[in-house]
């Protein structure tokens, strides 16, 4: 398969690439019409071309010139799915009552407490020993998770003597001292110190037996316009770029048309085609805001020490991807063609209709974890090589083989190879928000992670 016609190299069955011609030693490797890397030595016409023979051509900062060039995606009626309105106006494609700790000591309670009641407990390890940047990081996070629309109720679990203090959450929340349950700031929410005197158990039950008594207790019809979906690759291969991704990008594109909202992360798989997005970036303003996510990105791996290459995963290469620019130009496709509204920081909500791209790294859980937290109602999850993960929201896993549909599909919702067809794919993601059970969910892979950069206490 040729992608494009300025490609040098093809891809064949098995994912990977050969060369269309002679490839001289420096030249550039060029797949889906750019650049991913250069030869190290000449390759010879049907040659493999592959890490053995390939070198990215990714540096350090770059300085990025604003050139629009898109066009919007013509406005379409949007059809309806079923979800439950909260008394404020939010929709939720769940009702699911959440246990978030306020810090990683209480798990095992909320464990506990969310086994007895078919509740979901959102385990981490932070919310103490952690200074600046990293402690809000963690507050916020789990201050966004609270308010996610796809919980009914929220039961917050402290422990008493962490930094993540309960007062301090409950600020961030917006719920003032003399708002016990958060009801005047519009969320059905319960708290609970476990340091407190009596039986925390027996208190977490009472309390999540009021919370359940609170919840939406119907779905009703709702525009598509209300969703807002996140979009997520893993365990790429070579297919992912020309099957599962371009099916999510041209369902983004869908979404935008009637009005709903997608959202794209994995800043560091975006280096090598970032350009292709600053070009659709609606404004200049958003533009800079791109461009700031871009190289600050890059910024947090020099801080380290690091270059901002060190990517593709090994089953990424066995899967045929050489380079990052090859991951990255294959991965961006998932944000479609439609133009970028906005640009989110770690942490943000999402603010507009159409797409907007979200800081945050291309590790599974932690990118996924972000995405709920920005309000995505579900993620659409490519993969190539497969996994069993789920976040807290569906977590649609989109294969971009038949091989990996066949042998997983108790992991796999949906086969990009086999049904390419938008609007089949378009009704599949409607069922889901509309209470279909996303694999994850039957399989009971429901999880967070929180982005950690510093040091702890």
């Amino acid at each position: 398969m040729i992608i494009n016609p300025k490609d040098n190299v093809e891809i064949r069955d098995d994912g990977h690439k050969y060369a269309l011609r002679d490839i001289a030693e420096g030249e550039d490797v060029v797949k889906y019409g750019m650049p991913i890397g250069h030869a190290t030595r000449a390759i010879r016409k049907g040659e493999h071309v592959h890490v053995h023979n390939v070198k990215t051509n990714l540096g350090e900062v770059l300085e990025y010139r604003y050139e629009p060039d898109f066009e919007d995606v013509a406005p379409m009626p949007p059809p309806t799915m079923t979800a439950f309105r909260h008394p404020d106006g939010r929709v939720g494609i769940r009702n699911e009552l959440w246990i978030v700790p306020t810090v990683g000591c209480v798990n095992s309670l909320c464990e506990r407490l969310a086994a007895a009641v078919g509740g979901i407990a959102l385990s981490h390890p932070y919310g103490c020993s952690q200074l600046g940047r990293d402690h809000e990081t963690t507050a916020g996070l789990l201050a966004a998770l609270c308010r996610h629309p796809n919980a009914g109720g929220v039961l917050v679990v402290a422990l008493g003597c962490e930094n993540n203090t309960l007062e301090s959450f409950k600020a961030r929340l917006g719920i003032g001292p003399d708002d016990a349950d958060g009801a005047r700031a519009g969320l059905n929410m319960r708290f609970l110190r476990a340091q407190d005197a009596g039986d925390e158990y027996e208190r977490g039950l009472a309390l999540l037996r009021e919370l359940d008594a609170a919840r939406p207790k119907t779905r009703v019809e709702v525009p598509v316009s209300e969703l807002v979906v996140g979009l997520k690759c893993g365990g790429s291969d070579g297919f992912s770029g020309l099957t599962a991704n371009p099916l999510v990008g041209r369902f983004s594109d869908w979404l935008a048309a009637r009005g709903g909202s997608t959202v794209l992360t994995e800043v560091p798989e975006m280096f090598g085609a970032e350009t292709l997005l600053m070009k659709r970036c609606r404004t200049r303003s958003v533009f800079e805001k791109c461009v700031r996510m871009i190289n600050d990105f890059k910024g947090y791996y020099a801080s380290h020490n690091q270059v901002c290459y060190e990517n593709p995963s090994p089953g990424n290469k066995a899967g045929g991807i050489t380079t990052l620019e090859d991951k990255s130009l294959g991965c961006v496709q998932k944000g479609g063609s439609a133009p970028v509204e906005d640009v989110l920081d770690y942490g943000e909500c999402v603010r507009s209709h159409g797409l907007s791209l979200l800081t945050g790294p291309g590790n599974d859980l932690v990118a996924s974890t972000v995405l709920a937290a920005a309000g995505c109602h579900l993620i659409l999850f490519t993969t190539g090589r497969g996994t069993p993960f789920g976040c807290v929201v569906p977590t649609v896993k989109v294969a971009t083989n038949d091989a990996l549909a066949a042998s997983k599909p108790n992991w796999i919702d949906w086969n990009a190879m086999s049904c390419p067809d938008t609007e089949a794919f378009a009704a599949k993601v409607v069922s889901i928000a509309s209470g279909e059970p996303a694999r994850n969910e039957t399989n009971c892979a429901r999880g967070i992670a929180i982005f950690k950069d510093g040091v702890t206490l």
